[in-house]
């Protein structure tokens, strides 16, 4: 037996490092070692442990955000066209219900489903970060003083907004049982649903309100809550990151699932994914009231879309795709600004907080 001696005053403690060893070895996304210890060592999943570090060093507080100059401009006759105010209004209302959405999904599907600790624990950054992005909008709500009841109803009233809904939402339902992992449908339900709320939702149907916000925020527009959104994503990067590394790890530990057939079906889904993100832009967001181009603006949806597939080991939707915004690359960068916050802000920045985000992360 392969063993450690230890010996403290009269006492031998032997420690069995093939144990620990076989400890390791029994870590898994799903169906792994079972215990009743949230113990993260030995680390398998040395990648979700840095992802969970450099996302707590990106820790930000909606409060010290500034918010006098957007209040300012929303109570002025002159700073804001109805366009600039509808934008808004839209972005609050569709993501105060939509993060909480994808919280619900990590903690009540995913992280219930995964079985190594460093997962469970990086996910549970993730799921606070969803709270700290919900946070910020009933701080944008109370700001500018808008009734949180319009918000509501537009999440619950724009049919193309439901529909965005319950295309992600459909697939979680089914994984709230306890299900059998071991089975291959099962097993692809499961990777379908990381790869839909990471890779659909958060990572492609977030960028039409995304693009919209930035681009009122590069005019001079809503200052502090254009903050925000950049922060948040600076956030999202993180989280389509995890969820793509999850997916892949899931696929490599469970080639079974990894059929032609499940590929076509997530490819499908990436395209059902951007044939609702586009409805809902025609329907919501009147692109050429920011002064934006429609065309590129939809471009930009299927520029998105395509690298969420390549960076999944899938065929793209549109070969070739190139981004007509680069703008939004540029405003991503957050190198570029050395203090974003007034008041206790610097408290939170950590050496990795202002890590540059650059346009092959967007």
């Amino acid at each position: 037996m392969d063993t450690i001696s230890i010996k403290i005053g009269e006492r031998n403690f032997v420690l069995d490092r093939e144990k620990a060893e076989a400890a390791q070895a029994g870590k898994s996304v799903i169906n792994g070692r079972e215990t009743m210890t949230f113990n993260l060592l030995p680390l398998k999943y040395t990648w979700a442990y840095t992802l969970y570090r450099t996302m707590k060093a990106n820790h930000w507080e909606p409060e010290d955000v500034p918010m006098q100059k957007d209040i300012e401009q929303w109570r002025s006759d002159d700073a804001l066209s109805e366009v600039d105010r509808w934008i808004i209004r839209m972005a609050i209302g569709y993501f105060s219900a939509a993060e909480g959405i994808v919280g619900d999904n990590i903690l009540h599907v995913v992280r219930e489903a995964v079985t190594a600790s460093e997962l469970k624990l990086v996910l549970g950054r993730h799921a606070h970060e969803e709270n700290i992005h919900a946070d910020s909008l009933l701080y944008m709500i109370s700001s500018l003083g808008i009734n949180p009841h319009e918000c509501e109803a537009m999440f619950e009233d724009v049919p193309t907004i439901k529909r965005k809904n319950e295309f992600v939402t459909g697939n979680s339902y089914n994984l709230r049982r306890d299900i059998d992992l071991t089975d291959v449908k099962n097993k692809q339900m499961l990777a379908k649903n990381i790869f839909l709320f990471g890779q659909c939702m958060e990572g492609t149907q977030f960028y039409g309100l995304f693009g919209m916000v930035l681009s009122l925020y590069r005019q001079g527009k809503f200052p502090g809550i254009g903050q925000m959104f950049r922060y948040t994503l600076r956030d999202e990067s993180n989280h389509i990151e995890l969820f793509r590394q999850l997916f892949m790890e899931l696929v490599d530990e469970n080639p079974d699932i990894w059929t032609e057939g499940f590929k076509g079906e997530l490819v499908d889904t990436m395209r059902q994914a951007v044939t609702l993100e586009k409805e809902f832009i025609k329907d919501c967001l009147p692109v050429a009231g920011v002064g934006l181009s429609a065309e590129e603006f939809m471009q930009y949806i299927d520029y998105i879309a395509d690298r969420r597939l390549e960076g999944c080991g899938l065929l793209p939707l549109n070969p070739g795709v190139t981004n007509p915004l680069p703008w939004l690359a540029e405003l991503m960068d957050m190198k570029k600004e050395q203090n974003f916050f007034e008041g206790r802000v610097t408290e939170y920045q950590k050496s990795s907080s202002l890590a540059s985000v650059d346009d092959d992360e967007l």
